[in-house]
């Protein structure tokens, strides 16, 4: 109920005209509608300051210290002074300062931080509270927030970060509509990087016998500007796995996450209607901790296997980049019971990232987590990826001597054929001579 004084704003703010003692306390704003409401507002609490009559200065007061029994503490929220814009749009490796002053007693502590992000990020602080990104960086898109905080409350502002000059982002909300023996595929796109971008999407069959390999994947380009592309000609009563991946001038982004689905088929009867399609759920999770060390022949790559799988492991890809290019497959035919991988043939004085894609029957991991390499100072190493002692030096001295072998036996035989095709010419020659004295005689 309201008080004497009190009043709500047609946009849900309340107005509290006089403040005294009932206006202390935490307070939460519930926003519905005829549908209902997604849940009420984090707390907040109004403090109530009073000012002595001799013009001293305020005194804070709380809900259980009512005046005149106020604590001897002068305190203020935080307010910011100045406030970010908006928006910020700058060119991948240039520098990006970002302000945010705020004001309180005590004052106020400045702390920023990427909305999503996992884990600590590379953001710099400087002595002003402003935020500095040096060089900037593609994973630094995004919606970055400022809070200030002291004893008294914590205030946020945020702003969005636009990293121009790159390669676009992964799409977002990724849907499979199931059609009859078709399906229909929808998506957000995502941050095109400052240059124009086009999408493809990539789909393939999940069988347990597939008449080609388990990991070949039909893509199909996207016309321009569109955002869903219909899929036809599909088998009924088959899941398939899709993924969109959107490009421009600089290159690929990621691929989006998997989405599987299964087309409809023919109805057999119209009684009961046909229910709709379900969507399956995948058992394979990425390979685990990859890593990359540095050996006298090239670079070691080493891993754990997936921690969930449906059916047994079958193999893995090796996928690599050089200096934030497009994503390419190194080596598309790993053993499934190997851990690791010798990669040779890097170029000297270059940046790589490495990451693995595991295959298990007719279905496909998402990328295991990403090592960077560093060929800096590196020597070059052969040119052919192989995996560890894969032809041991012993076999492959037995398979040129049986090479050798074999090549002086095939000399020999032609040499001794040809000797004995001479001597019987010579023979039948001496025989038609003497049959030729005896008929002149």
């Amino acid at each position: 109920s309201q008080l004497p004084g009190w009043s709500v704003r047609p946009d849900g703010s309340i107005v509290i005209a006089t403040g005294n003692d009932d206006a202390l306390g935490l307070y939460r704003c519930t926003p519905y509608n005829s549908y209902g409401t997604a849940g009420e507002s984090r707390p907040t609490r109004v403090l109530l300051k009073v000012r002595s009559p001799s013009g001293s200065p305020s005194w804070l007061c709380t809900p259980r210290q009512a005046p005149p029994n106020c604590p001897c503490a002068l305190q203020d929220p935080p307010a910011f002074t100045v406030r970010p814009k908006e928006e910020y749009f700058q060119e991948v490796g240039r520098e990006l300062v970002i302000p945010c002053v705020a004001q309180g007693d005590p004052p106020p502590t400045i702390t920023w931080v990427k909305v999503g992000s996992v884990g600590k990020s590379s953001a710099q602080v400087d002595g002003n509270s402003s935020l500095v990104l040096h060089p900037l960086i593609k994973e630094q898109h995004g919606v970055w927030e400022c809070t200030a905080t002291n004893q008294v409350a914590s205030v946020t502002t945020a702003t969005s970060v636009h990293v121009l000059g790159t390669s676009p982002h992964a799409v977002t909300n990724v849907s499979v509509l199931p059609l009859l023996l078709a399906a229909n595929i929808s998506w957000e796109p995502g941050f095109d990087g400052g240059f124009f971008q086009r999408f493809s999407v990539w789909y393939t069959p999940l069988v347990r016998y597939p008449p080609r390999a388990h990991h070949d994947w039909v893509s199909l380009s996207v016309p321009a500007g569109a955002q869903h592309l219909l899929v036809e000609n599909l088998q009924p009563d088959t899941s398939y796995q899709f993924s969109v991946l959107a490009q421009n001038k600089l290159g690929s982004g990621p691929f989006s996450q998997i989405v599987t689905s299964v087309p409809r088929g023919f109805p057999v009867t119209t009684v009961p209607p046909e229910p709709p399609a379900m969507t399956v759920h995948i058992f394979l999770s990425p390979p685990r901790a990859l890593t990359a060390n540095e050996t006298v022949r090239g670079v070691l790559l080493r891993w754990d296997p997936p921690a969930r799988a449906s059916v047994a492991l079958s193999g893995y890809a090796l996928e690599l980049r050089q200096d934030k290019g497009g994503w390419e497959v190194l080596e598309r035919s790993i053993p499934g019971t190997d851990t690791q991988v010798l990669v040779p043939g890097l170029i000297k004085d270059a940046f790589y990232e490495f990451r693995l894609v595991a295959f298990a029957g007719s279905y496909i991991s998402d990328p295991s987590n990403t090592v960077n390499v560093s060929t800096a100072g590196m020597e070059v190493y052969p040119s052919r990826t192989q995996l560890p002692e894969l032809l041991p030096q012993p076999v492959l001295a037995g398979v040129i001597g049986g090479i050798c072998f074999l090549s002086v036996a095939v000399i020999f035989s032609t040499m001794a054929a040809c000797i004995m095709n001479r001597r019987r010419a010579a023979r039948v020659r001496k025989r038609r001579q003497g049959t030729q004295g005896q008929g002149t005689g």
